[in-house]
């Protein structure tokens, strides 16, 4: 499926896009409030960890500026419909709607794979990564204290979570 406006295109990411999806990770993980994570990861590390289905990209004048991807949370049948979320945009986009319209297109694209919950987890100072979920129906489940250090740094992590209204 490809949703487009002008120059924006929303679509299903390709394993071509994975270098500009790496260079906007890398833009995460410098900002010290996106990820636990402090290398990226390669091409089949991403490739193993995250779900085939609804790995989306945003473009912009033909270049990938955002991306989004889910992950599993357990390989309990039970818990086939949930997955965590994962959302990137890169800097130079941000403030343009982009972040809402690939929320958007990700949460209808989950639905129609059949998932019925999705979860975040985001550091309290990513502000803008809260606002995007709260705008998207997602809300706080609580607060997960001093889960996980981040250059040498405890830190807490807010996991939101949506339930969607049409599956489940």
């Amino acid at each position: 499926m490809t949703n487009s406006i002008d120059s924006i295109i929303m679509e299903y990411m390709k394993k071509e896009d994975w270098p500009e999806v790496r260079d906007i990770y890398i833009e995460g993980i410098k900002t010290g409030n996106a990820t636990f994570d402090t290398e990226p990861p390669t091409w089949d590390e991403w490739n193993s960890k995250y779900l085939q289905t609804c790995r989306l990209v945003v473009r912009e004048h033909g270049r990938v500026v955002g991306w989004a991807a889910l992950l599993p949370i357990s390989s309990k049948k039970a818990h086939a419909g949930v997955a965590e979320l994962s959302i990137y945009l890169g800097a130079k986009s941000r403030g343009k709607g982009l972040g809402r319209r690939l929320m958007e297109f990700l949460v209808a694209e989950s639905e129609a794979a059949g998932f019925w919950t999705l979860q975040s987890g985001v550091f309290p100072e990513n502000v803008g990564s809260i606002y995007l979920h709260e705008k998207a129906g997602f809300y706080e489940v609580g607060i997960r204290k001093r889960i996980g250090k981040l250059d040498g740094v405890w830190r807490d992590v807010i996991l939101l979570e949506r339930r969607s209204k049409v599956i489940g």
